[in-house]
């Protein structure tokens, strides 16, 4: 039996494998749009799909995290990559806005010194990244072992 063509265009339907690959879209502030998911991989798919300087800064990031916590657990939920530790909860959550990273430590008032963003959760504290700032990769490194080492968020 012949398969059917439709309209006049002859285009064919887009198939189910050819959306899979298709470019995350970007939300917002340009935070990408990852389905929901455990392990290495979503997070690896959220940095790829990181706009411009903010990918190499996302990569530098879950490098220092994985070495710095060498059994760290990894998932994106609500289009945010999350490290935390398996069975004690997240620790640290990454999300791009226009024109910074924020990093969002869980327990952050926990942490020495307590990184200077502030939030409306009264344990959370933020760090922001910007373009062409200098990354203090051993303050982040400490913060994510300190952040490593108390209970984790359940989410």
């Amino acid at each position: 039996m012949a398969e059917k063509t439709s309209g006049k265009s002859g285009a064919a339907k887009p198939t189910p494998a050819s959306r899979v690959a298709a470019e995350p879209a970007l939300l917002s502030g340009g935070n990408p749009q990852i389905a929901k998911g455990y392990g290495d991989a979503p997070v690896q798919a959220y940095i790829a799909a990181m706009p411009g300087w903010k990918s190499d800064v996302g990569r530098r990031l879950d490098a220092l995290v994985t070495s710095t916590v060498p059994n760290v657990y990894k998932a994106v939920k609500w289009n945010s990559p999350l490290y935390g530790i398996e069975g004690d909860g997240w620790f640290l959550s990454v999300h791009c806005f226009t024109n910074y990273i924020k990093l969002a430590f869980f327990r952050g008032t926990s942490l020495n010194p307590v990184p200077p963003g502030t939030s409306k959760t009264p344990q959370t504290r933020y760090f922001h990244i910007h373009e062409g700032e200098e990354l203090d990769e051993t303050q982040l490194a400490d913060w994510v072992k300190q952040a490593s080492q108390l209970p984790g968020e359940r989410m």
